[in-house]
């Protein structure tokens, strides 16, 4: 009758013989255990934290596109000064373009415009959401500024002769300077999260976020660039996909269990069509880039692989916060390695024990 009112009560288990077993270090010898060792379990196996409420596509497209503008600014500021005039131009567009378009994601993404107005309001250095929108921000004018000059340079048909021309290129260059902290910043918002597979790589995710970027560039430069001006965006698209390929690689090694996240499900997919067209551009911009047809391919396949890997990785990130395995796991892989360290016969510190004034 009992368990008809109350259907959602665990049940209770009987311990057989086999499930018992004896303590160690402590008690009588032959002490045994009444309960079994706990393992990594929820309640009613709900997650232990709560998994970010960014949105999809919003974020990762975000993520792509500032990455995108990031390291178009420099390339096009690298092609100014080389007189690559092809390549210029697509870096300028390609960094406004994403500017704005990230932009409006991100706005998207906080539900009211007026939010984004706010966190200009003031600057906190301890938060990687305000440096963001302090970097973004300033990026944002520079670029626009840049690419207003070149579509009035493309107009009048001459370059050098007027001042608002010239100016473009002083903003350029500023641009420039801002657009690898744009490109990165945002591997550093998600490593100070509480998202364990985020977390534990906040070492690797800059360096990831950074040759996605650098493949995205140069993607875009392959697909819009003259053939003649194409080769620095060949070697940077080709660089970054290599980078990011052998950063993915040792990432997924040190992070252990926690990058079971990648190996199934939504995360998995992405990630391996992320490789094959990675992979597949940087042989392209290597081999094709003379020919138009497979610049345009490589192009095309770099900048998918690179946004396939924001959208992987941020797949990972929301899984990983709704394992309960991921928490608990690593909490008690830290503990047995405190224990482990401490010597025998003494007891382990307690972080939150204050010794008391003149102990």
């Amino acid at each position: 009758m009992t368990e008809d009112l109350n259907p959602q009560m665990p049940e209770r288990h009987v311990l057989d013989r086999d499930q018992v077993k004896p303590r160690r270090g402590r008690g009588r010898k032959g002490e045994q255990l009444m309960v079994p060792e706990a393992e990594f379990r929820s309640y009613y196996g709900r997650p232990i934290i709560k998994a970010p409420v960014w949105k999809n596509p919003d974020v990762p497209l975000y993520l792509f596109l500032g990455g995108l503008a990031g390291s178009s600014s420099v390339l096009a500021a690298m092609a100014r000064a080389t007189g690559r005039p092809s390549l210029r131009r697509a870096g300028r567009m390609a960094a406004v373009g994403g500017a704005v378009g990230g932009t409006v994601f991100l706005i998207h993404d906080l539900h009211r415009p007026t939010r984004f107005l706010h966190m200009l309001r003031v600057l906190k250095p301890t938060s990687p959401l305000s440096v963001g929108t302090w970097i973004l921000s300033p990026f944002a004018t520079f670029a626009a500024a840049t690419a207003a000059s070149e579509v009035w340079g493309w107009v009048r048909g001459r370059r050098d002769e007027d001042w608002i021309e010239r100016a473009g290129d002083v903003t350029g260059v500023a641009a420039a300077a801002i657009g690898p902290a744009l490109a990165t910043y945002t591997a550093v918002l998600f490593s100070n999260t509480a998202v364990p597979t985020w977390h534990e790589a906040h070492r690797h995710l800059p360096v990831l976020f950074g040759s996605s970027a650098a493949a995205a560039g140069g993607g875009f430069a392959l697909v819009f660039a003259a053939v003649e001006d194409n080769e620095p965006a060949a070697r940077l698209g080709a660089l970054g996909a290599v980078v990011e390929l052998a950063t993915d690689q040792k990432m997924t090694h040190d992070l252990g269990l926690l990058a079971d996240v990648y190996e199934k499900g939504r995360a998995k997919t992405l990630m391996t069509a992320s490789k094959a067209c990675l992979a597949a551009g940087a042989v392209g911009a290597v081999v094709g880039r003379k020919r138009r047809w497979s610049s345009v391919l490589s192009g095309l396949a770099l900048l998918a692989g690179s946004a396939l890997t924001r959208f992987a990785v941020f797949d990972a990130g929301i899984a990983s916060a709704n394992d309960p395995a991921h928490i608990v796991i690593p909490q008690r892989e830290r503990i047995r390695r405190r224990e482990e360290a401490v010597q025998p016969g003494t007891t382990p510190p307690d972080r939150h024990y204050v010794p008391a004034a003149g102990s």
